[in-house]
């Protein structure tokens, strides 16, 4: 039988927050649905409502935070997924400090977007 093997250290703080990130992204994602494709259907979004929501505080709020929490459980589970294929030495370097540029690029990005479309600040 094949031996398991994991990247995560069981415990560890990358792996507590890869399970943390991914219970958030559920109950955004379960929000998001309910809110924009129930409450309001596709048709129904415009430019001018998005505007409106991100106004809100608690609605700005909670979708930096998704963003945040969706690249980093992004970026970790890919860098563990290669790790768990065999990356190593210089390459797993590389690839660590790419995915964290191509990570922070991301949030920087879409805390931008997010900005641009809200009166809050």
């Amino acid at each position: 039988m094949a031996e398991y093997y994991s990247s995560f250290e069981r415990g560890g703080t990358r792996w507590l927050l890869q399970r943390l990130t991914a219970a958030f992204l559920v109950a955004v994602l379960a929000f998001h649905f309910m809110l924009l494709h129930f409450v309001n259907h596709a048709y129904e979004i415009t430019f001018q409502g998005t505007a409106v929501r991100m106004s809100q505080l608690g609605y700005f709020l909670t979708m930096v935070l998704f963003l945040v929490a969706a690249t980093f459980h992004g970026v970790n589970g890919v860098y563990n997924a290669l790790v768990n294929q065999g990356l190593d030495g210089t390459g797993k370097t590389a690839v660590k400090y790419g995915l964290a540029l191509a990570g922070l690029l991301l949030i920087v990005q879409g805390i931008r977007v997010a900005l641009a479309m809200t009166t809050i600040v």
